[in-house]
C-alpha cells in the first residue's frame, strides 16, 4: 500500500496509525474503485483500482460478492435506522447515501505471544481507541477469539464477545451528524490477548463521496430544534483521514 496505490493494497504490522500509535495488525485495504477525474482533485488520493492477492485465484471475485452482499445489508439496516428516526425508508438514498463510498480492510491481529518479538512495535494495542468516520460499519470477527472492546456510556471498556453468525455493527461520525447526536458513534479499540493470529473483516457502508452532511430537520424537531453538528462533506472527511492514519 502507498500513495501511488491510492492507499490500497498490503500494510505491514505498525503501518497503520492510530492517535499517534503504531497499531498491531497487518490489513488488505481496499475502497470502491474511483476512475482518474472522477471525483476531481479532491477524491484525487483515492484514485485507482484494488490490489487483490494473486493466491487463491478466486480471491478476487469472493471478495467482490461479498462487498456487493454487504452493501446491500447495509442499505437494509440504514432503512431501518431512517425509518426508527421518524423518516421514510429512502431517507438517506439519492444525494445523501444513494450512491454509497464503501471501504472494506482485512485485517489480521498477531497472537500475543507474537506481539512481543522484538521486530514488533512497543505496543500492546491491536487498533487504538477511536470511532468509524463513516456511515455504518459491519465487522466480521473470528467466533472465539475476543479482542474488540467498546466504551460504555460509564467510560468503562467491555468486550464485544463474539457471537457466531452476526455482525458487530458501528455507528460512523457522519450519522452522528445527521441524527443531531441521537446515533453515538461507538469508541472502540482492539486487544489481542490471545495466543491465536484474530483475523476481522470490516466493511464501511459510507455516504455518496460528495455528499453534504448537515442535521436531518427530523433529528432537529426531536433534540430540541438546535443543530448540535456544523456541516461536513464526506469526501473531505475521508481524505482527511486517510492521508494522516499511515506510516509509510
Amino acid at each position: 500500500m502507498s500513495t501511488a496505490t491510492g492507499f490500497r493494497g498490503y500494510q505491514r504490522i505498525g503501518e497503520n496509525i492510530t492517535q499517534g500509535k503504531p497499531d498491531m495488525h497487518e490489513a488488505i485495504d481496499c475502497y470502491r474503485e474511483v476512475k482518474p477525474g472522477r471525483y476531481g482533485a479532491l477524491g484525487k488520493p483515492l484514485e485507482g483500482s484494488n490490489l487483490w492477492p494473486d493466491n487463491p485465484p478466486n480471491f478476487s471475485s469472493l471478495m467482490e460478492e461479498y462487498i456487493s452482499l454487504l452493501t446491500d445489508l447495509a442499505r437494509n439496516i440504514m432503512r431501518g435506522i431512517a425509518l426508527a428516526l421518524g423518516g421514510s425508508a429512502n431517507e438517506f438514498e439519492g444525494d445523501k447515501a444513494g450512491d454509497p463510498f464503501w471501504v472494506m480492510r482485512l485485517i489480521g491481529y498477531p497472537g500475543a505471544s507474537d506481539a512481543k518479538c522484538p521486530e514488533m512495535p512497543e505496543n500492546d494495542i491491536g487498533c487504538g481507541a477511536h470511532t468509524d468516520y463513516g456511515l455504518l460499519t459491519l465487522v466480521n470477527q473470528d467466533d472465539d477469539i475476543p479482542a474488540l472492546q467498546v466504551r460504555n456510556l460509564s467510560g468503562e471498556w467491555i468486550w464485544a464477545v463474539p457471537i457466531p453468525g452476526t455482525f458487530v455493527c458501528n455507528i460512523g461520525d457522519m450519522l452522528k451528524i445527521w441524527s443531531n447526536g441521537l446515533y453515538e458513534p461507538t469508541l472502540h479499540r482492539v486487544i489481542n490477548n490471545s495466543p491465536k493470529y484474530r483475523v476481522s473483516v470490516a466493511f464501511f457502508y459510507e455516504p455518496n463521496f460528495y455528499a453534504a452532511i448537515e442535521p436531518l430537520e427530523i433529528c432537529k424537531q426531536k433534540t430540541g430544534g438546535v443543530e448540535k453538528f456544523g456541516r461536513a462533506v464526506y469526501g473531505e472527511h475521508l481524505v482527511r483521514k486517510v492521508t494522516t492514519n499511515f506510516v509509510m
